[in-house]
C-alpha cells in the first residue's frame, strides 16, 4: 500500500518559492516517497526524529508514520539552512 505524502505549511511555502525547474525536481522526488519512503539515499537524522533526502543542493526533511502510512515533510531548504 502506498504512503500519503503530506507537507506541513512551512514546507509548502518553501516549495512555492523555488524556480520552476527546482520545484519540479523536488515535487517529483516527493511523489516518489509514496511508493518508497526509505529510498537507498535517505539518511536517518541524528539528534531528532526523521529522515533526509538530497536533491542537488537542497534537502528535504521528513518523518515517516508506518502505522498511518504517511510521510510528513517538515522542511525543504538549501543545505546551508535546512538544519537550523
Amino acid at each position: 500500500m502506498a504512503y500519503a505524502v503530506l507537507l506541513k505549511r512551512p514546507a509548502e511555502k518553501e516549495l512555492e518559492r523555488f524556480p520552476a525547474k527546482t520545484h519540479n525536481a523536488i515535487l517529483e522526488r516527493l511523489l516518489s516517497l509514496k511508493d518508497n519512503p526509505r529510498p537507498t539515499d535517505a539518511k536517518k537524522l541524528h539528534g531528532r526524529e526523521g529522515y533526509r533526502i538530497r536533491i542537488g543542493d537542497y534537502r528535504v526533511l521528513y518523518v515517516i508514520d508506518d502505522a498511518r502510512k504517511t510521510v510528513e515533510v517538515a522542511s525543504i531548504a538549501h543545505r546551508k539552512e535546512v538544519y537550523r
